[in-house]
């Protein structure tokens, strides 16, 4: 029997399509090198990879290289095993795997991937702008620019490589360029500035041809922050386009952004995140991205300089729009003004068609909440969110705002001709285009709503920037949010390219004093910048949490020096007792005691979470040092650890466990950052943190800093009771009680309604804000019980705690291996749990009351008597650290 062929009856085993890097379309890639991945799918139980080989061929089948058979029971982000690529260079690869007990399967289908212009040397287009660009109101109208071209014979292949200071949208010959939303996206432009790729090779014809582009401030040039100042990056919007021809003679031409690009005004007369667009149809030029449009009204364009960083790549995916929603409800207020109602707080954009005389005017407000039965705008501060539609006065009617989004459930919409009929108004929900790839189920629908409001919120926050809130003139990139809600989205969706490019312009932002901005991209505002814990510590926290959830320890490689900045700049803070005791910091914000208008006035003590985030940054950055190599660094902060874990215990705690501050956030930042010293005391905080939940009738108590600890401070090693009573308390503020308020996102405040249904009347306040909904990271690991236990999943815990009256949870996630999942359910007094193992990977199962069992892949079934705990819910057991 060959060793290349499977055998005559054995399992069915095969290799799906490689994976390059994090891309889930490798065009256009930055990485000569890129490392590859791949899944397998067999019916062997315990299947275990043994080795692997790679090739990689020319898109028409010619063999460029082999690994030869690798020695490797790895499959997770491999090294590139053929030479380096160059610019616009493509190649095919595919994978076959041998098993541990099975032959060499089947090659895998081939994966193409291709290079974009690694080099400045490769671009030969030059920024234009419209000669006037310097002079058009801010937020102002968009331009359009164009060019002809020709197109010769036997055209092989069209690459249109494409940037802008600011947002753009492209078209050839009249039909629309690819499906990105707001391109290029934002990142910090004076570091770096992405460029996308476009294969257009269908959209060309033989002959005239013609490109033409929208172009609009959108973040480069616009008004953003709440400061609302505009001009923030530049002065002048301006393009960048390249469009290479290849022929199948070998012959390449190259059209480009030049002096024979030409420009005007078009219908689009307002474009601004926060404020809107305006579309007149009755000033739209006919088949202006045509060849052969009429020329009257367009003038040359002029050549810019730029100030911004190199041309690079996108790793994160585009933004696109990813679903359509029609309205749940069409209310009729008065004449030529409807409510429309979605049924969802969503992120995007409306799409209407309509039929009505020329020079309709149809206005569209957007609003998260109602008020007395009316769109409530006063939470979106100076954001107007207001789009404007003039009609042409055609039989019918199709538009889409470009280059804005707003954060809505209701739009008020008025002056439509006529009744608003089905399918006249969709939301077109707009987010970074991720794959999903975890799902929560239990036996209790309110539990099933809040991680429903949790998805959508990530949804509606990850838009080329991880973002604090959609809505309002804010929409920034907040570090501290995404510090507390990473394990979360890391398990929601397959987020590591977007959080791992969001990064890149954390590590250019930071100073060389480790300041790490409150926001990335850094833009000035009113809010002062200082080394804030929480937020900083991003920086030591997520490459980490990347790691342990990916395998890709990339991250850590590519911020370690950051990482390490920030906790030296921390350690400058510290005073002679070892603990920092000055100086500006929001600790924990947005306690639920908090004034309205005042959310960092905690009832925790800001020097005690910035303590305690210091002693847990310099552990996890010795434990960085030893992933990157850096010996003498794991001992240093090692130690730095052990001194300002010792300040901690000296300022913050009493002999027997008791915090200064006697709240839920102390005792949750305490016992999870493993800060006390002995036995006694733990066992004492987690006594206390019990009264204190019990004391506050189970309500939560805590702000960004304990939120997304206080659940696992509670559970500890033994009992969840309490855990439970207070995740399933509907009182306010409670993480429930926003969902019996008929929210359908996580809320900023606990109570930015209040039960009166108000709005809270803080100047700050979100109907759509993950942070909070970091408790998701709980639900998953410890209600339904899924958790890696090694990096990437490669061996998974199965620690499921039941309790709080449920019968039933389950999570799944599509781990870097394949799908794994945890099911359990109770009847009477026996638990039954069906686990999931992907192939070449394995779990520890930890049910209460049995010792844990190690299983290989496949699907495993236990039973074992379970009772809900009625003793004493504080363990004696030290807490598992997290993330």
């Amino acid at each position: 029997m060959s060793l290349d062929q499977p055998g005559e009856g054995a399992p069915t085993t095969q290799v799906r399509a490689v994976t390059v890097e994090h891309h889930a379309h490798p065009l256009g890639i930055g990485e000569p090198t890129p490392r590859l991945s791949w899944l397998v799918e067999t019916s062997e139980p315990g299947w275990r990879q043994e080795a692997y080989e790679v090739e990689g061929r020319t898109v028409d089948g010619t063999l460029l290289w082999s690994s030869g058979r690798v020695e490797c029971d790895e499959s997770v982000l491999r090294p590139w095993p053929g030479p380096a690529l160059a610019s616009r260079e493509r190649a095919a690869v595919r994978v076959r795997v041998w098993g541990r007990t099975t032959q060499v399967t089947a090659w895998s289908d081939e994966t193409t991937l291709e290079v974009g212009l690694l080099s400045p040397q490769d671009w030969s287009a030059a920024f234009v702008s419209p000669a006037d660009g310097e002079h058009v109101t801010v937020d102002g109208p968009a331009d359009l620019l164009r060019r002809e071209f020709t197109v010769g014979e036997e055209l092989l292949r069209a690459r249109l490589y494409a940037s802008a200071c600011g947002v753009y949208e492209l078209e050839l010959n009249g039909s629309k360029v690819g499906a990105d939303v707001l391109a290029p996206g934002w990142t910090s432009y004076g570091h770096r500035l992405k460029y996308q790729t476009y294969d257009v090779t269908t959209q060309l014809r033989r002959g005239p041809n013609a490109i033409g582009a929208f172009l609009a401030d959108g973040w480069f040039r616009g008004s953003i922050g709440w400061n609302r100042v505009g001009k923030r990056y530049g002065t002048r919007r301006a393009l960048l386009v390249q469009l290479e021809l290849d022929y199948a003679n070998g012959r390449r031409e190259v059209v480009v952004t030049d002096e024979r690009w030409t420009s005007r005004q078009g219908p689009i007369t307002r474009a601004s995140l926060y404020d809107g667009e305006r579309y007149d149809a009755t000033g739209e030029v006919a088949g202006w991205s045509a060849a052969g449009a009429a020329l009257e009204g367009w003038t040359p364009v002029v050549r810019v300089d730029v100030a911004t960083g190199a041309l690079v790549a996108p790793y994160a995916p585009p933004v696109r729009a990813t679903e359509l929603r029609a309205p749940t409800s069409v209310t009729k207020l008065v004449d030529g003004t409807h409510l429309v109602d979605f049924g969802q707080n969503l992120v995007g954009r409306l799409q209407i068609r309509l039929r009505g005389p020329r020079g309709t005017v149809v206005g569209l407000r957007h609003a998260e909440v109602l008020e007395e039965g009316r769109i409530s705008t006063r939470p979106l501060r100076t954001a107007k969110s207001h789009d404007e539609y003039v009609a042409a006065g055609h039989d019918e009617e199709t538009w889409e705002p470009r280059f804005t989004v707003h954060g809505f459930r209701y739009a008020e919409i008025t002056g439509w001709p006529g009744e608003i009929g089905a399918g006249d108004v969709v939301a077109v929900v707009c987010h970074d285009d991720m794959t999903r790839s975890g799902w929560f189920a239990s036996s209790n629908p309110l539990l099933d709503r809040l991680h429903e409001n949790v998805v959508w919120s990530m949804r509606g926050n990850f838009l080329t920037v991880p973002t604090d809130c959609p809505q309002r003139d804010e929409r920034l990139g907040w570090t501290g949010d995404l510090q507390v809600f990473a394990p979360t989205a890391s398990f929601l969706y397959d987020s590591a390219a977007s959080i791992t490019d969001w990064l890149r312009d954390v590590c250019a932002e930071t100073g060389s004093d480790g300041l790490v901005p409150l926001y990335v991209p850094h833009v000035e505002t009113s809010f002062p910048q200082f080394h804030c814990a929480v937020w900083g510590d991003v920086t030591t926290v997520v490459p980490l949490l990347l790691h342990e959830r990916t395998g890709d320890q990339a991250a850590v490689e590519a911020g370690y020096d950051t990482a390490r900045a920030w906790v030296e700049g921390c350690r400058g803070l510290l005073d002679d007792r070892d603990v920092i005791s000055s100086g500006p910091q929001l600790g924990d914000w947005l306690d639920p005691s908090a004034p309205a208008d005042s959310p960092q006035e905690a009832r925790t003590d800001p020097y005690l979470v910035a303590t305690a985030y210091l002693a847990r940054s310099a552990r996890l950055l010795s434990r960085q040092a030893a992933l990157v190599g850096k010996q003498d660094d794991v001992g240093d902060y090692s130690a730095l650890a052990d001194r300002v874990t010792a300040g901690f215990r000296r300022e913050f705690v009493t002999p027997s466990g008791r915090c200064a501050s006697d709240t839920q956030t102390a005792y949750a930042l305490a016992l999870q950052f493993d800060l006390l010293e002995t036995e006694e005391q733990r066992r004492h905080a987690r006594r206390r943190l019990a009264e204190l939940a019990q004391a506050s009738d189970f309500r939560i108590g805590t702000g960004f800093a304990g939120t997304p600890l206080v659940l696992d401070a509670l559970t500890g090693d033994g009992d969840a009771e309490t855990a439970y009573r207070v995740l399933l308390e509907t009182g306010c503020p409670s993480w429930l009680y926003a969902v019996t308020m008929g929210a359908t996102t996580v809320w900023e405040r606990w109570d930015s309604m209040l039960p009166d249904g108000s709005v809270n009347p803080g100047a700050m306040t979100s109907f759509n804000h993950y942070a909070f909904g970091s408790v998701a990271d709980w639900m998953h690991r410890t209600l339904a019980g899924l958790a890696p236990a090694e990096p990437g999943y490669r061996t998974i815990r199965v620690a499921p705690r039941p309790g709080g009256g449920l019968t039933a949870a389950s999570a799944r996630h599509l781990t870097p291996y394949g799908p794994a999942s945890t099911s359990w359910t109770r009847t009477g007094e026996t638990l039954t749990v069906d686990v999931v193992v992907p192939p070449n990977a394995a779990a520890v199962v930890e049910l209460p009351g049995t010792a844990a069992v190690t299983v290989e892949s496949g699907h495993h079934t236990f039973r074992t008597a379970f009772r809900a705990a009625e003793q004493d819910p504080i363990a004696p057991l030290p807490p598992r650290q997290r993330f």
